[in-house]
């Protein structure tokens, strides 16, 4: 089977939106990925939508809100996914492996999320779902609480790494205020981040506000088409490699200050584009906290366990590093709406090697890797992507 290419995205604003719900943010979206990738609603011949909802709204059966925002595509077949914060990129899955084995020829896949309606004490609860309620339900400060024993598990086995979260934070504010698409533009800079403030608050454990991702509404999209089809397109982004690892839901069966499934996604993916992490331009990774981003440089091979810190102390994922990371501004910086997150990352991904990312263009970008994740690293995607025309 050979994977499809990406031929076409759109992406709207992440933030707090004044489209009331996820069937208003898929229509901001659909539309105009079918007019980038140069098809007509009749081309597509399947639709494949992640959306997390779980209490976000009453409405569900999300996959058929596509044709309710956008008449021409009501009658094509649609799927709902859900995979926590991994939910778009699941959903990506779904349309790589029915065009891959030879279902359908061109599928549209759309990630949303509305959070922002719902109150913060209910977000809150709601993400918990993303956990294992029968041991973490009573974690306080709901999932943000979960990280947050995470990054005091590994500072005491490696050591306070408060500055380099802050690091992280602050690189990645300064890169988002380079995308159009961000929930937050404002460079905040390390020294705000690393001081604990009226502004800046512990959150839960030693992860401060700065070290936590936003709450945000949005939509993205992405058409993907088989090879051939592709070839008379207007651009083809192909997938390299794919891979998806899973790890036990519960946090008590794992050892949290290694991110073990991320590991593994990384590895297959690899081995399967007979690539090193020193062969990739740039990464999109899931950094809905700052310990998660730090714990994935080593999960990708680019540090040792223990020692994630040396990669921003010293610059490597830098937009001049010799590994940037979340030029987009990553979730820190852009939002995560949660459906959306995992296919927002892809394009942002693409985008880059199209040469299309305006300012937060890395120049001569060839090789792009993307790691997505649902839940404390329970359900791992990493993808690595090329330009092929």
């Amino acid at each position: 089977m050979t994977d499809p290419h990406i031929v076409g995205w759109a992406h709207s604003a992440f933030g707090r939106s004044e489209a009331p719900d996820t069937e208003a943010l898929m229509a901001e979206v659909t539309g105009p990925a079918l007019d980038h990738a140069g098809v007509s609603p009749e081309d597509v011949d399947g639709i494949f939508v992640g959306v997390f909802n779980n209490g976000f709204s009453d409405q569900d059966f999300q996959g058929a809100l596509v044709g309710m925002g956008h008449e021409g595509l009501a009658r094509v077949p649609a799927t709902r996914y859900e995979n926590a914060c991994a939910t778009g990129s699941a959903a990506l899955h779904g349309a790589m492996d029915f065009i891959a084995c030879g279902r359908g020829r061109i599928a549209l896949v759309v990630g949303a999320e509305k959070m922002t309606a719902t109150p913060n004490a209910e977000v809150g609860e709601i993400l918990l779902g993303a956990s294992y309620r029968r041991e973490e339900a009573g974690v306080g400060g709901g999932f943000a609480g979960l990280f947050g024993n995470i990054a005091a598990s590994y500072f005491q086995k490696y050591g306070d790494r408060s500055e380099e979260l802050a690091m992280i934070a602050a690189k990645n504010h300064a890169n988002g205020m380079a995308n159009p698409y961000a929930h937050l533009r404002r460079d905040f800079g390390v020294a705000f981040c690393n001081t604990v403030s009226d502004k800046n608050p512990y959150v839960a454990g030693p992860l401060r506000r700065t070290d936590c991702s936003l709450v945000s509404d949005g939509a993205a999209a992405l058409v993907l088409a088989a090879p051939d089809v592709a070839a008379d397109l207007h651009r083809a982004i192909a997938f390299r490699a794919r891979a998806h690892a899973n790890e036990p839901l519960a946090l008590s069966r794992r050892d949290v200050t290694r991110f073990d499934g991320a590991r593994r996604a990384w590895d297959a993916a690899y081995a399967s584009a007979g690539i090193t992490v020193n062969d990739l331009s740039l990464v999109e990774t899931h950094d809905c906290f700052t310990i998660a981003e730090l714990l994935e440089y080593e999960a990708m091979g680019l540090a040792a366990p223990g020692q994630g810190g040396r990669a921003i102390h010293e610059g490597w994922t830098a937009r001049d590093g010799r590994l940037p990371v979340n030029a987009s501004g990553g979730l820190k910086s852009k939002g995560h709406p949660i459906g959306a997150t995992g296919v927002s990352m892809h394009v942002m991904a693409a985008m880059q090697l199209a040469g299309d990312a305006g300012e937060m263009q890395i120049p001569g970008a060839t090789l792009a890797g993307v790691f997505n994740m649902g839940g404390a690293a329970v359900a791992n995607y990493a993808s690595i992507l090329e330009r092929v025309s």
